[in-house]
């Protein structure tokens, strides 16, 4: 019998701590509403597919606004393969996502300030123990572009662990809205938009100095980096570039400046304060941006030591390829997948992606062509002192003009942006001041090629003839039609009716909130073309000064004849007559340079600091 109590009383015993651990396990499952919110509790997410990986976006938000509903619209519009997690305990947050199932999740259960505002390192820690294949951060104001999943599924095919950053544009104007099926761009009259045209439009108004910074990695059992991550509070500074400091100090991961192939706009404020004046910004910080730069300080490297982001590898895309280049500037991957046929132009188009300051080598390479054209009464006019030094340590004749605008940014100062606003009005007073002093101007941009000498040809219409090239692109009918007049090419004689006619632009200008360009023909050609006096002439009244619109056979814009888009762009302007080429009518500052290099109009080696023709001397030349 005393066998057999025993036994009962060891069966009762493992018995009743069974139904307590069994209890305690219950009590520590989440819920199923949990299951819903709580992204570190969905497994399964992983994909087996490797050219289609499961991406999840996580940021934090407030509350929800038409801002941050549209940025999650565009999130979602671009693949089925995309989550969305937003950190918040606003209602309003969780109402908003119920409409989109579990594809957009909530977690309010890590650390929060009594604001509301979520701990970086709290939103870092539950994003990587969330099942997903690549893992994105980013502000809940900015909107993504469709260029992001490839970029993102050509980063999942490399070998080992990465970090991937890509620099945004800000923007307070942002007029369009997402179709039906979310994919899709329109413009307020309903119009859609494709990429190229979407991205250039951007560029019209948004901030030259403020960015926005994307994050992306690969999950795995690598961590980002070694040590620890401070209690940064999330889109309040700093955050951002601490972590990518550390990454690349840490040495675990590659880190990929993906900032060519992906776009998007974070949508601020229209009052917001530019960070152009340090002083005001220094006085509008909150206290929640001084804790993070006090954090930022007493962690990690990033007082001592801060990453130059040029020297960054960076995720390019070459020919429909995607390449990674590293710090040298050399393909690293995917060398070997160049097929013969396409090694060349991918490699001209490495080597544009290569130079740091494409538009500084422009101007290199247009006073070499002037210099085998044996031209050489040039000058060019810095507007910036970077642009200066690099003239000056390239031999160049070259001032700088002490009234240009002093926060000029290279890349954000192309065609429609407020500073390119700025910086053409510098070039019209320039040209007025160098007219003043006796000299005759002929203004050509860095992107205008030259094939033959133009200047005897220009002299020829006489000395109360300004002559500039059409903007034009249609084949046929009048070429001075309203706003047609190209201020990147025009030639000027130093006399009082030019003198005058020129100042009268320049006033206009002034005025103006727009660029310089569309001030030479109203003042010349009159609002409207009024002044028009044939399809290629208008006659200013005041001055006398007859404006004639160049033949675009012998002066072509980049939209003319698509000369750009010939097997051999040289070839054809040749046989053509063409004296000079514009690399205008495209959108974007980088796809401009791939055009220009890949058509074998580029004349300098970057990497060697020469001329090509030095380089290679028994080359012909076009």
């Amino acid at each position: 019998m005393k066998p057999l109590r025993v036994g009962i009383w060891w069966i009762w015993l493992y018995g009743s701590l069974l139904i307590v651990l069994s209890i305690y396990a219950t009590r520590k499952l989440p819920s199923l509403q949990d299951a819903i919110t709580r992204p570190g509790f969905n497994p399964g997410k992983y994909s087996v597919d490797s050219n289609n990986p499961n991406i999840t976006v996580f940021s934090a938000t407030t509350s929800i606004g038409p801002k941050q509903r549209l940025a999650v619209r565009s999130w979602l519009g671009l693949s089925p393969q995309i989550t969305v997690v937003l950190f918040s305990q606003h209602p309003s947050v969780r109402s908003f996502a119920s409409g989109f199932g579990l594809r957009v999740l909530v977690d309010s259960t890590i650390d929060f300030t009594f604001l509301g505002t979520p701990f970086f390192h709290s939103m870092v820690e539950r994003s990587e123990a969330f099942g997903t294949d690549i893992i994105v951060f980013v502000d809940s104001q900015t909107v993504l572009l469709p260029d992001l999943v490839p970029a993102l599924n050509s980063a999942h095919k490399l070998d080992g662990y990465w970090l991937l950053v890509a620099s945004l544009q800000e923007t307070s104007f942002f007029p369009f809205k997402l179709g039906g099926d979310g994919q899709h761009w329109l413009t307020e009259n309903g119009k859609r938009l494709e990429l190229d045209e979407l991205q250039e439009i951007l560029g019209q108004n948004r901030h030259c100095q403020d960015r926005s910074i994307l994050m992306a990695w690969n999950s795995g059992n690598v961590p980002l980096h070694n040590g620890v991550l401070p209690p940064f509070l999330f889109a309040k500074g700093i955050h951002n570039h601490w972590l990518v400091n550390e990454v690349v100090a840490s040495e675990l991961r590659l880190v990929l400046d993906a900032s060519s192939v992906i776009s998007g706009a974070f949508l601020n404020n229209p009052d917001r304060i530019e960070r152009t004046d340090s002083r005001l910004v220094m006085e509008n910080r909150s206290w929640e941006a001084v804790g993070n730069s006090h954090l930022g300080t007493l962690y990690g490297s990033l007082l001592f030591h801060e990453t130059n982001y040029s020297t960054l590898a960076k995720l390019v895309k070459c020919d429909d390829q995607f390449l990674v280049l590293d710090g040298t500037e050399d393909i690293v991957r995917n060398r070997r997948a160049l097929a013969s046929q396409k090694r060349k132009r991918v490699m001209g188009c490495v080597e544009h992606i290569k130079l740091r300051k494409p538009l500084l080598d422009c101007a290199v390479g247009d006073q070499l062509r002037l210099r085998r054209l044996r031209v050489t009464n040039f000058v060019i006019c810095a507007l910036d002192q970077e642009t200066f030094e690099f003239s000056v340590l390239q031999g160049l004749p070259v001032f700088h003009d002490p009234s240009a605008p002093s926060n000029i940014s290279f890349n954000d100062c192309h065609f429609g942006t407020k500073c390119f606003q700025k910086v053409t009005k510098v070039k019209s007073r320039i040209v007025l001041n160098i007219l003043k002093l006796g000299y005759n101007v002929l203004l050509s941009d860095v992107d205008v090629y030259w094939f033959k000498n133009p200047l005897q040809y220009l002299h020829s219409f006489g000395p109360t003839t300004l002559v500039a090239q059409s903007d034009e692109y249609s084949k046929t009918g009048p070429i001075n039609l309203p706003r047609r007049l190209n201020s990147g090419f025009y030639f000027a004689h130093s006399n009082a009716p030019t003198i005058a006619a020129i100042e009268k632009v320049v006033n206009h200008a002034s005025t103006s909130t727009l660029s310089e360009q569309p001030s030479f023909y109203d003042m010349l050609c009159g609002e409207g073309g009024s002044n028009r006096i044939s399809d290629d002439r208008c006659l200013e009244p005041e001055t006398n000064i007859t404006v004639h619109f160049l033949d675009r056979n012998l002066f072509p814009n980049g939209a003319y004849l698509d000369l750009w888009e010939k097997p051999n762009v040289s070839e054809a302007c040749m046989k053509q007559g063409c004296f000079v080429l514009h690399n205008n009518w495209i959108s974007g500052r980088l796809k401009k340079l791939e055009r220009q290099v890949l058509s074998g109009l580029w004349e300098y080696d970057s990497s060697k600091r020469m001329c090509f023709s030095c380089i290679t001397p028994n080359s012909s030349s076009s």
